[in-house]
């Protein structure tokens, strides 16, 4: 891990142009700014005879060094993100390297970079346009420099692979040849930018195999958790059981005399940590002192008051509709078939591989955060605010992650945590708090805890004619974003259910239809979990609608199929879904098939799933999803993520539940909070079918199809609805 960070120039999103590398006789591709580097970025780049600028930068040996905002954490951002660029600049992909830029250098040219966070499967739907633009505007930059140097015409200029050639003269060069004399040119308005149909990618759109995977295999990948500052001490932290508490009191000469040990500190309101030389001694001496807590009314709290809290919202009246066509619920009272049914999932947590950490540094003058964060200018403003210094004092430098799922966004706790405790310790120390994993487990932002009642009317002919859903739980909204309420409505929590197309539309029509909302939130805090919403609302919807589809005498297949004529998309992923997972055929004895489909984060999700069953234990043989992203940057990732969604998915679905006692979460380790393991995981087959005609997410679409899937194929198998998670609890005959 070095413990300098270089300090990039950068450009503005929407006006990249082309600036000189001069000391090298390079080219970067981005706007002119003012350099902002440490002293000692400043002598490296000297000593190199180099300067470190912004998006794209190309060397003299043909090299180049592309620069993201967006975190890594696993899923292959930085390796779409530059095979975007790669493509428009026409450059050799195996000279291809990413740098990521820092918070600060992000604030000291005014957002230059745009936004830096990674969440909401954006990473590259938002950030494709000006990437794509300047890697279109460096290849302009390279063909006018070759044609002015030759003489001749730029129109007969041509570009491949990182060699541009003039076949009347049969001349040829290199992109790092002529880089000093493109730097010079004036560079082309980014609007202007003709790019490239998708269809005729070469790059982009390709398997290509990730940049970050050599490291990953040969163990010299570094994640935040492996920061080493010198001087560096250590921080372990404990905070007070149940949510909502106070710090009473700690009793520091117990502990202070023990090895290492410099410090014990109250962090916050709730926090206390112990520094010491490594973080086993001070993680041993904070599980010796003595501790005075103040655990407040959410003590009283449980997981069954919280389940009746629940339940309560299913039918009281203060929910807010957000459809309302027709009249469901006059339509359901009339219907000669009704169907009802109330789903709940539980609390889940994020467990992350690699815990919560952040190494912080602090002088009078500066503050520092080596950070594993999905949001660097998040990281930079909890710095800020926590060490009392101006954001042009601070910086946040982002580390390769080892797992968010949606954990490491906006919730900074453990940065402002960090920063208390290096405040107390002598100006300039650095320090590393490292969360143990029950800290991790018990002081998540979780998954929402819900229930949901749903509502059918059939008519003679098994036609649905009504349908209604209401879910009762937290909103995220009110815990972490207030100000995104309005009028006490947070349509947030129905999520995939909305009307408006584009993000998470519902995609079903039914001529009675009423979606609704009752925020019911408790003690425990809340935040996005891989998916959010779409993950659990996904199960309620397409687990009811298997319900439905067998109170009406149809096959489950074609019941949606007759319900979806108006959302075209969502049946092309649910088609492709059923022709790839051989809907229909004959199955081996035993083995029963489930199908669902969903939308979220811009794109259209299906999976079927292939499920036996022996003396009740489950086993999932086989999975294939079905994914349309509008635009495929690298199918082999879309593939892994795909891939990634089923383990994830199936550990919440067999495994995931957290418990409340007394306040307190119950499960605070992998022995009780189990994940999916290697032999458990099914055969995972991805079915891509883009129509190059918007750009949606990947990360967290399909995990919404996998639960469901899987449910409704054991109640093909048993006849009897699965209702309520996680499969470990439920007796299955």
């Amino acid at each position: 891990m070095k413990t300098a960070i270089r300090h990039n120039t950068n450009l503005s999103r929407r006006k990249f142009i082309i600036s000189t590398v001069v000391a090298s006789g390079g080219l970067a591709v981005g706007m002119k700014v003012p350099f902002v580097q440490t002293a000692q970025a400043q002598s490296a780049a000297a000593s190199a005879g180099a300067e470190v600028n912004n998006w794209v930068l190309i060397k003299p040996d043909d090299s180049v060094v592309i620069r993201v905002a967006r975190a890594e954490m696993g899923q292959g951002t930085h390796t779409g993100l530059a095979q975007l660029v790669a493509e428009e600049l026409d450059c050799d992909w195996k000279k291809v390297t990413v740098e990521p830029i820092t918070a600060g250098q992000n604030h000291a040219t005014k957002r230059s970079w745009g936004d830096m966070s990674t969440g909401g499967s954006r990473g590259i739907r938002t950030s494709q346009d000006y990437l794509r633009q300047s890697g279109a505007a460096g290849r302009t930059m390279l063909l006018q420099a070759a044609a002015d140097e030759w003489k001749v015409p730029v129109g007969e200029i041509t570009a491949s692979n990182g060699v541009i050639t003039h076949a009347a003269s049969n001349r040829s060069t290199t992109y790092g040849k002529v880089a000093p004399a493109a730097a010079k040119l004036t560079p082309p308005d980014l609007k202007s930018m003709k790019l490239r149909d998708p269809k005729q990618w070469k790059v982009a759109g390709k398997p290509m195999k990730r940049l970050d995977t050599a490291p990953k295999l040969n163990g010299s990948q570094m994640y935040a958790i492996d920061t080493k500052v010198p001087g560096m001490l250590n921080a372990a932290i404990k905070q007070c059981p149940v949510f909502g508490g106070k710090l009473v009191s700690f009793d520091e000469a117990k502990v202070s005399k023990m090895p290492g040990v410099r410090k014990a500190v109250k962090v916050d309101d709730s926090s206390v940590a112990v520094v010491a030389d490594t973080w086993w001694r001070a993680k041993t001496a904070l599980d010796a002192l003595p501790i005075v807590w103040d655990e407040g009314d959410g003590a009283k709290a449980s997981t069954a008051t919280i389940a009746a809290h629940l339940k309560e919202g299913l039918t009281a009246n203060d929910a807010f509709a957000d459809i309302d066509d027709g009249d469901a619920i006059k339509a359901i009272a009339a219907a000669p078939k009704k169907i009802e049914a109330v789903y709940s999932t539980p609390f889940l947590s994020h467990a992350t591989m690699e815990p919560m950490n952040a190494t912080v540094r602090i002088t009078p003058d500066r503050a520092e955060v080596w950070v594993p964060t999905q949001n660097a200018e998040a990281s930079l403003a909890a710095l800020s605010t926590a060490s009392g210094l101006p954001l042009d004092k601070c910086e946040a430098y982002p580390q390769t992650l080892g797992g968010g799922f949606g954990r490491r966004g906006g919730t900074q706790d453990y940065v402002r945590q960090a920063t208390s405790i290096a405040k107390q310790l002598p100006p300039g120390t650095p320090v590393k708090l490292i969360w143990s994993r029950e800290e991790d487990q018990g002081h998540d932002f979780y998954r929402p805890i819900s229930q949901c009642l749903l509502q059918a009317g059939l008519d003679e002919s098994g036609n649905l004619t009504a349908l209604r859903l209401r879910v009762s739980g937290q909103s995220i909204n009110a815990y972490l974003s207030p100000a995104a309420i309005k009028d006490g409505k947070d349509v947030r929590q129905l999520q995939g259910l909305w009307k408006a197309p584009g993000d998470a539309q519902i995609g079903y029509t039914v001529p009675n239809m009423r979606t609704e909302y009752a925020m019911r939130n408790t003690h425990v805090p809340v935040g996005p979990w891989r998916g959010v919403n779409t993950n659990q609302n996904g199960v309620y919807l397409e687990c009811f609608m298997d319900e439905v589809a067998k109170a009406a005498g149809k096959d489950p297949l074609e019941f949606r199929r007759a319900l979806m004529k108006n959302h075209p998309k969502h049946l092309g992923v649910l088609n492709a879904a059923a022709e790839k997972g051989d809907w229909g055929k004959p199955l081996p004895p035993g083995v029963h098939r489930g199908i669902a489909q969903f939308m979220g984060y811009g794109s259209y999700s299906a999976a079927v799933a292939e499920v036996s069953m022996n003396q009740g234990k489950v086993k999932v043989h086989r999975m294939v999803l079905a994914l349309n992203c509008g635009h495929a940057v690298n199918p082999d990732q879309i593939a892994a993520q795909v891939e990634g969604s089923v383990a994830y998915g199936l550990s919440a679905a067999f495994f995931g539940e957290l418990n409340v006692d007394k306040g307190r979460i119950v499960e605070l380790n992998f022995h009780n909070y189990r994940i999916l393991q290697l032999a458990d995981m099914p055969k995972v087959e991805t079915v891509i079918v883009p129509t190059y005609d918007f750009w949606g997410g990947v990360g967290e679409p399909t995990i919404c199809v996998v639960t469901p899937a899987v449910l409704n194929a054991i109640y093909a198998a048993t006849g009897k609805p699965v209702r309520s998670l996680p499969l470990k609890n439920q007796r299955l005959v």
